[in-house]
């Protein structure tokens, strides 16, 4: 049996399930789960694209369209964005960042009901494993109105400096949502979701870029599908515990005695929210009562053996700092 490469099910051939791959390519189309071409290609494109490359950041990745059952570069237009194993220097399992990534948008859509971007595996020509997405800003071939937390507080390197995109606090990204979204009181719930879920699985660059609102089919504004879900402490093991702090200037007991955040922390954020306690509690509670399952998606996965051990031993190293009293 294999595993498929984007839900992590097991199917009897290599590849993605029909299910997945009818997601993947967006309808009744074939998508494959081998690319024509190799990392140094990718490479290569970028340096030959740069000026006209449409997707930010310094990691490897380029836009793809899927033409005939083949997916192709592409600069402009792009129905997918690929991401290879970075080029730059990582400390530890370099190798494993887009079957990492892969995972954890995996666990959050399927265990903890995140709405994420359609997403998998797939292998270059030779083999190597590469994580691609589907983008989610194209409707119909055209682009969805979309803008995330920095540009809706007019955050840039600019107006704040280098580190603008981490220049605030979670408290803060609550303001932002509710000034701009009229379905505050469920979007809250689902911001508040993913706050605590990147703490939970390790993502220390939860930045305000990674939070963003594109409008609805009835033109009120949304938070879009999660993106860039990724344990990047089993990457940077030193780095910050989250990438903003919880609070503008609130610090509670626990972060005193302890100096990391805990339950008491994620509840009272939940409170500034304006969300109901006992929710708040339960979604902090389904982290425990779900332990098993993320544990076997752990083992599906294409994380070598070494860095299995490691995302286990995160998972369940968060999982004490959140769970309820005796819990």
């Amino acid at each position: 049996m294999h595993h498929c490469m984007s839900t992590l099910a097991e199917i009897p051939h290599e590849g993605y399930s029909r299910v997945a791959e009818r997601l993947l390519a967006g309808g009744n189309r074939r998508f494959p789960f081998r690319l024509g071409f190799n990392r140094t290609d990718v490479v290569e494109f970028r340096m030959n694209s740069a000026e006209h490359m449409s997707i930010s950041g310094i990691q490897d990745k380029i836009s793809l369209k899927l033409i005939r059952g083949k997916l192709t570069p592409t600069e402009k237009d792009g129905e997918y964005i690929l991401k290879p194993v970075p080029s730059a220097d990582i400390p530890q399992f370099k190798s494993d960042v887009p079957a990492n990534e892969h995972l954890t948008m995996q666990i959050a859509s399927q265990i903890f009901a995140i709405n994420t971007a359609i997403n998998g595996c797939i292998t270059f020509a030779d083999g190597e494993l590469a994580y691609i997405t589907r983008r989610f800003d194209r409707l119909d071939g055209n682009r969805i109105g979309q803008e995330d937390f920095c540009q809706l507080s007019n955050r840039t390197e600019e107006t704040r400096g280098r580190n603008y995109k981490y220049d605030g606090s979670y408290e803060e990204a609550g303001r932002i949502l509710k000034h701009y979204c009229s379905a505050y009181p469920i979007e809250i719930e689902k911001l508040f979701a993913r706050i605590v879920f990147n703490y939970v699985f390790s993502n220390g660059d939860a930045h305000l870029k990674n939070f963003s609102l594109f409008k609805s089919e009835f033109s009120d504004y949304i938070l879009t599908p999660a993106y860039d879900l990724i344990s990047t402490s089993l990457h940077f093991p030193n780095e910050a515990r989250t990438a903003l702090d919880l609070f503008d200037s609130f610090e509670s007991d626990h972060f005193r005695e302890n100096a990391f955040y805990g339950r008491p922390d994620f509840l009272k954020l939940a409170e500034i929210y304006g969300l109901n306690g006992e929710r708040a509690a339960r979604f902090l509670n389904q982290f425990s009562t779900t332990r098993d399952r993320v544990l076997d998606l752990i083992g599906r996965s294409f994380l070598s053996d070494r860095a299995k051990a490691d995302f286990r031993a995160r998972f369940t190293d968060r999982l004490r700092s959140i769970k309820a009293p005796f819990g």
